[in-house]
């Protein structure tokens, strides 16, 4: 069941779908309404992903970048 903004936090553009007892389960946004908040959403998803891979310092990443790239020849 789709349900339309009938709450304290009404968001224009945004609908929920419910289970049989009201239960949130999903959520429609409005892309063209609100394009950022699922930029943000999308970008906090790939975070926690990430969120065990290593890392680099910032002086690693800093000299990586100003490093004259390296090419490879062909053959």
């Amino acid at each position: 069941m789709l349900m339309g903004n009938k709450s304290q936090t009404d968001i224009p553009g945004v609908a929920f779908l419910v289970d049989s007892r009201g239960r949130r389960k999903s959520v429609l946004i409005d892309l063209e309404q609100h394009g950022s908040l699922w930029e943000d959403v999308y970008d906090a998803y790939i975070s926690q992903l990430r969120r065990s891979e290593p890392r680099e310092s910032l002086a690693t990443v800093k000299r990586l970048i100003q490093s004259p790239a390296r090419r490879r020849g062909r053959g």
